[in-house]
């Protein structure tokens, strides 16, 4: 099982590099440029810098899943095709989102109805297929217990929120060269550790959960060739195509292995720029409300917070490494709280 994981790792790693440079070749021929949003942070000299280079990171991905996928299928309801799922209808929309904002040159992209009328569709679909599946069913473990949690019927709508959620929050995340990419890395190489301790520890098949750790490594190989083209400074961003794709990638793999509380240690990060969006507008909202001059105040100089860091002054790579650091101090907690 391992030396498939690591198979694909370097088969993904392999693909990802060899089609960065024609990927970015022809992005550029057709002119799909970044549209710099003019209140955000002085990002100007990115102008036009290709996007959708997440596409590398889904090349090199589902090229290993079929390749090295552990024979037999375990049919329908085989985690690797569950996982390829929601990675694809997740990334679907936001393909459709960089289309209109490079084709139509519309900052905005699809209308917020649109895009949660998408991912909806797509959360309630994979929620019910791991409601439904005699290997996932409704129960979550809770780490640092060993306990479970059965849901119930409450586990579909609670799952697709959280889909929802965590997609999104992994496009917010996605604002700085190498910031998501070096995440998901790290991230995606602590969910391969969640499969090996749910197999070797928590009594998982091998043959159930081979074909998530497979997928948790390959996403690694992906996003390490991808951030050789997106470090700084970025020659490809990989944009909404690429970010909903690792978006419903890190869900899908939480929901799996059946420990969605992870994500508040692994996906820490994501979770984060969420919430520092949503702290900022509801207290300029109040603030504004209830002030006397009517003024709205701010708690972060702008969000997400990776942002009000970079208005603090520090650097991109800078904001990176920090970001990677606490990325891997978490996954790590998260790793250690599976074992009893």
């Amino acid at each position: 099982m391992m030396l498939r994981m690591m198979g694909g790792m370097l088969l993904s790693l392999g693909i990802a590099l060899m089609a960065g440079p024609f990927l970015i070749r022809r992005l550029n021929k057709l002119h799909f440029g970044t549209v710099i949003y003019e209140l955000g942070p002085a990002h100007q000299k990115k102008q036009g810098t290709p996007v959708m280079g997440g596409l590398m990171i889904v090349l090199g991905t589902f090229i290993s899943m079929l390749a090295l996928h552990p024979l037999p299928w375990q049919g329908g309801w085989d985690l690797g095709l569950g996982l390829m799922g929601i990675s694809l209808l997740s990334m679907a929309v936001g393909f459709a989102d960089d289309w209109i904002k490079a084709v139509k040159k519309r900052h905005e992209g699809l209308t917020p109805w649109q895009k949660i009328f998408g991912q909806a569709a797509a959360a309630a679909a994979f929620s019910a297929w791991c409601y439904f599946n005699p290997q996932i069913g409704s129960q979550i473990r809770i780490p640092f217990s060993g306990a479970e949690l059965d849901l119930g019927i409450w586990y579909l709508p609670l799952c697709a929120v959280l889909i929802i959620f965590y997609v999104n929050s992994t496009n917010l995340q996605d604002g700085l060269d190498g910031l998501l990419g070096t995440i998901s890395a790290v991230s995606f190489g602590a969910w391969a550790a969640v499969v090996l301790v749910t197999v070797l520890l928590l009594g998982g098949d091998r043959a159930v959960y081979g074909p998530a750790g497979l997928f948790a490594l390959s996403l690694v190989g992906g996003c390490v060739g991808y951030l050789r083209y997106n470090r700084y400074p970025a020659k490809v961003f990989m944009g909404d195509t690429g970010s909903m794709f690792l978006g419903g990638a890190g869900v899908g793999l939480a929901l799996v292995t059946r420990q969605p509380l992870l994500l508040l240690l692994i996906g820490f990060c994501p979770v984060m720029s969420s919430v520092s969006v949503i702290m900022q507008r509801y207290y300029f909202k109040a603030t504004r409300k209830f002030s006397r001059d009517h003024q709205g105040r701010r708690i972060f100089l702008m969000s997400p917070v990776h942002h009000h860091f970079e208005k603090k002054g520090y650097s991109e790579t800078q904001i990176v490494a920090m970001y990677a650091g606490v990325t891997t101090v978490l996954s790590w907690i998260a790793v250690l709280s599976l074992i009893r």
